[in-house]
């Protein structure tokens, strides 16, 4: 019985491991290997677990066989919307604060709000303004780039208030017939269900007592999968060798000839997309609402610290230590574990008090504070030039 307990123990935490792990690995390449603390990293993976929504909704109109294969389609466009969105941040916030840490963690929270609010409050009215400002703005710019090379800063911003004034007139126009398809929330801030697959519903049964869960299985696979290619693409690829060279050195990177701003957005891109896939992945744990990214956002932070920065090892060792510990202690198997002992009841009653999710989240911050007293650049620090730099 406890030899059970124990192994259904330890496979809870490996999944919920898996789970940091592969929202915690897009983080760990923004903020590992850029140096980008980015908070709105919760709210992409957010993007990615609303796509899997309206794909999952999509495939249901094409009858109920048609669901078994929707997260297929869903995983690889969850990655495309967040990569887009990412690559937007980078070039239109990003780009301008590296180096310059407090602004960019304050301009990314923001970006966080926004997102959040976006979700909320999303409609075909909203699109619709959005598009003609997008379209009056940079179709401006266009057209004046083409009359003379370069245009005045007064101009651009005569052109954006304008696009902005005409984009706001039209969004109140079609408000004003509220209650129409137009003006209808496309999710509102209630959350959302999405429906696992059939054959990934119920679990494998190993003895009388122990269940792995399929959807837990799959997740742990997937996040196989995500390592495998990040660490191919960063290791075999020519861009994966750019973004070393530009993470190592980027004065010199630049002298050789390296696009140093593609690859800071191609490397933004690549995090962000793996945002999106966490999105789509966690959606088989649960609903799906605009907070869902603040859940996993500390967490994430967590595991790509106490790993070291900038060590994809290190976040895999972390995030498995810190789901282990988190469900050992957080379902109280390890009391249960240590009560058949002999003298372990101050233990068995330590442990009990922790016996609760947030308990044992407060427990892994302690135990996570005290450990980088003793070794404060992670478990597997930064070794050469670029600790000093």
């Amino acid at each position: 019985m406890l030899l059970e307990g124990l192994i259904g123990g330890l496979f809870n935490g490996i999944s919920i491991g898996a789970v940091l792990l592969i929202v915690a690995l897009g983080l760990a390449i923004v903020f590992g290997l850029m140096g980008v603390i980015n908070l709105a990293h919760g709210e992409l993976m957010m993007l990615g677990a609303y796509t899997t929504y309206v794909v999952q909704n999509g495939f249901r109109t094409m009858g109920e066989s048609a669901l078994n294969f929707y997260i297929f389609v869903a995983l690889p466009l969850s990655f495309l919307v967040a990569a887009l969105v990412g690559l937007a941040l980078e070039r239109g916030v990003i780009r301008y604060l590296y180096g310059r840490p407090l602004e960019t963690l304050l301009a990314t929270w923001g970006v966080s709000l926004i997102l959040r609010q976006f979700v909320r409050s999303v409609s075909w009215a909203m699109v619709i303004g959005l598009i003609l400002f997008c379209g009056l703005f940079f179709g401006g710019r266009w057209l004046l780039q083409r009359r003379q090379q370069q245009v005045a800063n007064w101009m651009s911003a005569v052109l954006l208030l304008l696009s902005a004034a005409i984009a706001l007139i039209a969004g109140i126009l079609i408000n004003q017939n509220a209650g129409t398809a137009l003006t209808r929330p496309w999710f509102s801030a209630r959350n959302v269900d999405v429906t696992p697959p059939v054959w990934l519903r119920g679990g494998l049964a190993l003895g009388n007592t122990l269940q792995f869960p399929y959807a837990r299985l799959f997740i742990i696979v997937l996040t196989v999968v995500c390592l495998v290619g990040v660490y191919w693409f960063l290791q075999r690829s020519a861009w994966g060798l750019r973004i070393r060279s530009v993470t190592q050195n980027r004065s010199m990177s630049a002298c050789l000839g390296i696009p140093t701003e593609r690859v800071d957005a191609l490397t933004f891109a690549l995090g962000s997309g793996l945002a999106g896939i966490a999105g789509c992945a966690v959606t088989l744990l649960g609903s799906v609402g605009p907070n869902l990214g603040s859940n996993y956002i500390v967490d994430a932070f967590m595991v790509v610290v106490v790993g070291g920065v900038g060590k994809l090892v290190g976040s895999i060792v972390a995030a498995m230590v810190i789901g282990i510990i988190t469900y050992l202690v957080g379902s109280g198997t390890l009391a249960l574990i240590l009560t058949p002992f002999a003298g372990m009841q101050p233990l068995v009653d330590f442990f009990t008090f922790f016996a609760t999710t947030s308990m044992a989240k407060v427990m892994v911050f302690a135990l996570i504070i005290a450990f980088l007293q003793i070794k404060p650049a992670g478990m597997f620090p930064q070794k050469g030039r670029t600790v000093e730099a």
